[in-house]
Parts: structure tokens; sequence; C-alpha cells
């Protein structure tokens, strides 16, 4: 028989298929043709599968060699297929037996001394493959630890083709270790008791935190604005399994897993530069579509500093994701849905010379030029933050106390007691979170008190509030009814929270 015939997956972004390589050889002019829609990189594995075969010590076949992945019809792209194709072609010449690589998922790329590199895409990869029917895989030792989260499968890992073929003839098995995932991230040692003062914004960020609310920070610079943002993950629940996963698998995909932790449930915080496109903050690409920003912050935070000075467009992009929690991104190889429920934090100037300031600063800039700079913020945009908060300058007096304020650990404990509160109210609900009520449940079983709501209303019909922002104010309310201990929001938790939407002082 000279057909070998192996297992590995195409991605189409978090979602993948199934792809078989078929390999036949046969006598004719010696030659490869690769079938099945391969994009550049694949079709190059032709000179990388050669290599790799005569540097490991095996022959390659001085035939006509075809190489089929099916379905025909779904383009496949990357160099996951090199470990594959090598396989099965080592088959078709009976140099390996086919039964051992029967319904097993085999990635990896191949370095042209036969040595396994590292792919991209590994646990959506392996998810798929599950779900499928596949119980064990090959993957590279660079990708045990990220294919180790998934445990229903036998992941074995290798670190060349050599290795990959004694195991196949000897039948010696390697046993990948058993990961647990880690709460803590290496390195990650930022802390709230480390912010001077501005008890308004810590006061913002925890209500953030506790109920998934949007937020903008406004205030001159080195007002402590990125330090509240940056530190706003130390305040977050854990990512419990499920989340984490989520996670994971999105940056594998997008290749930035090496900046995190695979096994890590600590929530992510993605800090985009000002100046990034807006291909960079959703998600893009021509032959291959990536996820971007706002997906990389799936479960997590989303940080834009010096929010005003963002490209035309660019945060706009960004009103879609934060109404339905994913992002769709349409391109002529096809159309990809990636995950997106992410808390936005923005950062902002008063002014262009930063110092407007209520206290009397020393201000160069006109009306005009504030309303200006501001006014690159849009009103669909501003509609869907939750908070505005005024960071005000720290006073020499708040600098010179030598005790620190309040540590994470002891918010990040009434956040997570505020987030029970919430979800053993929405045990029978479809959401978790008082951020994602929905607007007909606000107007029914998760009303605040009449007297709350004839505020509203009053506020509605003098046309100072729109519809989206009565809702967003009553699931402000719901949060910080859930901090102050009422079972439903008060008069004081409505009107508290319309000040922290309109950016009033507390």
């Amino acid at each position: 028989m000279t057909l070998g015939i192996t297992q590995s997956v195409a991605l189409l972004g978090l979602d993948g298929a199934l792809v078989t390589i078929e390999v036949d050889i046969a006598d004719g002019i010696p030659m490869y043709s690769l079938l099945g829609l391969p994009d550049a990189a694949l079709n190059e594995s032709r000179d990388r599968v050669r290599a790799a075969l005569i540097n490991s010590s095996e022959s390659w076949p001085n035939r006509k060699v075809i190489v089929s992945l099916s379905p025909a019809w779904l383009p496949k792209s990357g160099s996951s297929f090199d470990l594959s194709i090598a396989l099965a072609i080592l088959i078709a010449q009976q140099a390996l037996p086919q039964e051992p690589l029967n319904e097993v998922l085999v990635l990896g790329e191949l370095a042209l001394d036969g040595k396994i590199r590292a792919v991209r895409g590994v646990l959506p990869a392996l998810i798929a493959a599950y779900k499928s029917g596949i119980k064990r895989a090959f993957v590279p030792q660079e990708n045990l630890a990220e294919a180790s989260l998934m445990t229903q499968m036998q992941i074995i890992g290798f670190t060349s083709l050599n290795e990959v073929l004694r195991f196949l003839r000897t039948g010696e098995l390697a046993i990948a270790p058993q990961l647990e995932l880690s709460v803590e991230d290496v390195g990650y040692q930022l802390d709230f008791s480390d912010v001077a003062g501005q008890s308004a914004a810590r006061f913002a960020a925890e209500v953030a935190a506790s109920g998934g609310h949007h937020l903008l920070l406004i205030g001159p610079p080195g007002a402590g604005k990125t330090m509240i943002a940056s530190r706003l993950p130390t305040i977050l629940p854990a990512l419990n399994i499920d989340q984490a996963l989520e996670v994971t698998a999105v940056h594998s995909i997008a290749g930035t897993l090496g900046n995190r932790s695979p096994m890590s449930r600590l929530a992510p915080i993605v800090s985009p530069h000002h100046s990034a496109s807006r291909v960079a903050i959703v998600g893009g690409g021509s032959s291959v579509i990536k996820p971007g920003a706002c997906s990389l912050a799936h479960h997590g935070v989303l940080f834009i500093d010096e929010a005003p000075e963002c490209a035309s467009g660019v945060l706009d992009a960004l009103r879609q994701p934060l109404e339905s929690g994913t992002v769709t991104i349409a391109r002529s190889v096809g159309s990809l849905t990636f995950p997106a429920q992410f808390l936005l934090i923005l950062a902002a100037n008063p002014c262009p010379c930063g110092k407007y300031s209520g206290r009397g600063r020393a201000c160069t800039c006109s009306s005009v030029q504030v309303r200006r700079y501001l006014g690159k913020l849009s009103g669909p945009l501003m509609d869907r933050i939750d908070m505005r908060v005024q960071v005000e300058p720290v006073t020499r007096v708040e600098m010179a106390q030598t005790e620190l304020g309040e540590p994470s650990s002891v918010i990040a404990a009434r956040v997570l007691a505020a987030r029970e509160k919430a979800k053993a109210r929405f045990i029978a609900e479809p959401w978790s979170l008082n951020s994602e009520i929905p607007s007909r449940a606000l107007r029914t079983q998760y009303k605040p008190e009449r007297a709350a709501m004839n505020f509203l209303h009053d506020e509605l019909d003098k046309e100072r509030l729109t519809a989206r922002g009565l809702h967003k104010i009553i699931r402000l309310a719901w949060t910080l009814a859930d901090l102050n201990g009422n079972t439903i929001p008060q008069l004081s938790d409505v009107k508290l929270a319309h000040r922290l939407r309109e950016g009033s002082e507390l």
C-alpha cells in the first residue's frame, strides 16, 4: 500500500475543522503536488519536510508524491501541518506502520534539521479535535504546557522528528505531566496600596470591577490614571477554568502566549498605544485573520491611555463589541467571530496642555480647544461609558502620608462579595454581572425603588438622559446596592450612579 493517512486541524478563528492528510506515492515523473487550498506557508512545507526527513536519516521518495488535505474546499494555512505530512509520507513509503497514527492528532512545524517548532492555536485545535472524537495528540514540546490544559486528551510532546519515529517504532510512551492552573502570574506585583490619594478614582475602579462597568478617567498628567488602570486586574476575581481556557485560546491564536502563562487565571490587561490602528484594536488581516486588542482583553481589561489622541474611527470601532461582547471580521477569505467581553478603561487629559483643572492651574488652552479636544471622544461612544471620573492632582499632604492605602487584597474581597451577590440574584438568568442585565429585565423584575425611578424619569423628561443612559445608571445602581448591602437600588444608589455617569464630584 502506497497510501499514508494522518490527522490535523485547520483553524478558522477559534473554531477548528478536522483535516485528513492523505499521501499517495506512485510511479511517474518525480514531483510533489499539494492539494486542498493551501496558503503560501503551507505550500512551502515541501522543502521543510524534505530537508527534515533527509536530516533525520530517512529517505525522500524519488517518485510522484501527491498530498491531499481534505475537506478540499476548506482553506488551510500555517506551518502546523508539517509533521503530519512528513509522517504520512513515511507511512506511504511503508517506513512506518499506519495503525499507531489512527485517530491521533498531529501538530508541529518542522525545522530543516528535523527539530519540531512551536505553532500557534494548539489549544483551540485540540478542542476541535476532541469534539470530532480524537482522544490522543502529538504536539511540539514547547506547546506542551498549553496543550496540557486539554485534560480530556492524552497529549505527548516531542522535540524532534527522530523522537516521534522512535516512539512509533518502539512503542515507548512519554506521559505528559499534569499541570495545575495557577492564579498568580510571575512578576505581577502591582498593588492598589501604591496609589496615593485618589479616593474617588479608587472607588470608581472598585465599582467597575464589581459590576463590569466601563470607566473614563479624566485628569492632568501624573495624577495616577495609568497607575489605577494597570492595577485593576489585581482586584478582579480569578478566572474560572472555562474562562481561562477561552483567554488562553485567543492568545494562542494571536501568538501572544509568550507574554502570559497558559495556566494563568489572572484576568488579562491589554494596553495598546494610542497610535494603534483600527485593525490592531478590533482584529483583522488579509490572508490570515487575527484577533485584536479587544479580543486579547477578553474577560479582562482593555486600557487605552491618551484616548483623545487615537486616530479617527479607532475608538468608535469599539462600539459594537461593547454592546455584543463579540467582534465579527469579514474579509474575502471568510468571516470570523472572536469573543470580546472586556472592561474598557479610557484615560484622557482634560485639555491639550493637560493643566485644565478646577483648582485654577495655569492652563494655556482656550475654551474652544478644550471642547475640541474632548470632543474627539464621540457622543455614541461616551454614551456606552458607565462612569466618568475627574482625577485631580495629588496634593502635598497626600504625598507626605506614610500610611499606605487599601491593598488590592482588601478591595478584591469586597469585589468578590459583590459579584457573589449578583451571581446569586441571577442564578436563573443567562447572565451573571449587573452590567449584562438586558433592558427589558431592567423595566420589569430589576427596577429600583419607586422614588429612584421617578428621579430617573424626570431626568429623561428633561432630555438630560438617553434611554441607554437610563439603563446604564440602573445597572450601575445595582452594583452600588450590592456594595452597600441593599437588596434593591435605593434613591441614594441611583443618585450616586447618576453622578458617576455625569462626571460630577462625589
